[in-house]
């Protein structure tokens, strides 16, 4: 191909000039130039024109994005051509080898950028977990770093850096580096878990197997935060949230069961101290109809008769501030009944 463009510059009128290594060093130069500006005006004046006509943005963004590395990597290339006249494997080739490999690598992260904060985020939206709107900017930035591991053994490759002797040194160190971060990657691999599972999401109540128990305020890659009823944030490793029993009480509906115990003498009916329960309850605005509140005797203790009231909310939240009403209600309404809240009491009998 080469020896056929010569014999074509040869034939020209000044084809003895053109020949000239520096003449046709300084010709392609000025070509590639103007063939640089000419990809520029066709993606100002006509392609982002056309993009602008259609319902997506990716073709837009793209336009955008490429238009000047493209610029750019057109004039590399001329000067490469233009080296590779002059001296032939020299070190400035593999210099400007090496800058149209980078701005190469560099069009093709723009365009996957694109892609990914476009369509990418997009379709993340319309699917009903949320696992993928956390995940997709964790692969985005894995992406990168392969990008730039690519683009480092390219280079080496053109510079003629043999790296297979390095390559068990590489695997030695991933290891060490591997055992040394293991916690880590098991709070990361813990996670990408939780978020693949959705064990829970952001706003679930929970109790964790050590007691705390608190709303899911944040599901992060390496740790979740908790927020208590104190409106404190407990941060708890995704590790121990993957290996570990989690009571989620949203699931599989936010309804919640609120329990009150109380006890009585002995002696009182137990039909009218349900009776008289079952009145105060019925004063609780915000309760379910369905299931009917209860009231349960639950056994004959050491010093009362005890009792357990039984009624249900439409949402975990409300359960706590309901059970204090719903407490204030059960006493006022069993001394208004004359019915006796024993304290903790005991009778020793002294044998003579």
């Amino acid at each position: 191909m080469k020896e056929q463009i010569l014999n074509f510059l040869g034939n020209l009128p000044f084809g003895n000039i053109l020949l000239n290594p520096y003449v046709l060093a300084g010709v392609t130069i000025i070509l590639f130039v103007i063939l640089s500006f000419l990809v520029l005006f066709i993606f100002n004046h006509y392609l982002q024109n056309l993009a602008k006509k259609t319902k997506t943005e990716v073709d837009d963004l793209i336009f955008d994005k490429t238009k000047k590395p493209l610029f750019a990597l057109f004039m590399v290339y001329g000067f490469k051509l233009a080296i590779e006249i002059l001296w032939v494997n020299s070190v400035m080739d593999k210099i400007i080898t090496s800058a149209m490999t980078l701005v190469f690598l560099f069009i093709l992260l723009r365009v996957f950028d694109v892609v990914v904060g476009t369509w990418g985020l997009t379709f993340a939206k319309k699917t009903k977990s949320s696992a993928d709107e956390v995940l997709l900017p964790i692969m985005h930035k894995v992406a990168k770093v392969i990008f730039f591991i690519v683009g480092f053994m390219w280079l080496l490759h053109i510079w003629g850096i043999d790296i297979t002797p390095y390559l068990a040194g590489v695997g030695i160190s991933g290891l060490v580096l591997g055992l040394a971060l293991q916690d880590s990657l098991k709070n990361v691999f813990g996670g990408v878990t939780l978020l693949l599972d959705r064990t829970f999401k952001i706003g679930d109540k929970i109790q964790l197997e050590s007691g705390e128990i608190g709303t899911i305020y944040d599901i992060g890659l390496r740790s979740t935060k908790l927020v208590t009823i104190d409106n404190e944030i407990i941060y708890v490793p995704n590790g121990y949230l993957s290996n570990s029993r989690v009571q989620n009480y949203t699931r599989p509906t936010p309804k919640a069961r609120v329990n009150v115990l109380f006890g009585v003498e002995y002696g009182s009916d137990i039909n009218k101290v349900k009776k008289v329960v079952l009145a105060a309850l019925a004063k609780l605005e915000d309760i379910e109809k369905e299931p009917v509140p209860e009231v349960q005797f639950l056994e004959m203790g050491d010093f009362a008769l005890s009792c357990k009231a039984l009624f249900w909310v439409e949402r975990w939240d409300m359960a706590y501030g309901k059970k204090l009403e719903a407490t204030q209600l059960i006493y006022e309404a069993l001394n208004k009944a004359k019915i006796s809240i024993p304290f903790p009491t005991q009778t020793v009998y002294v044998k003579k």
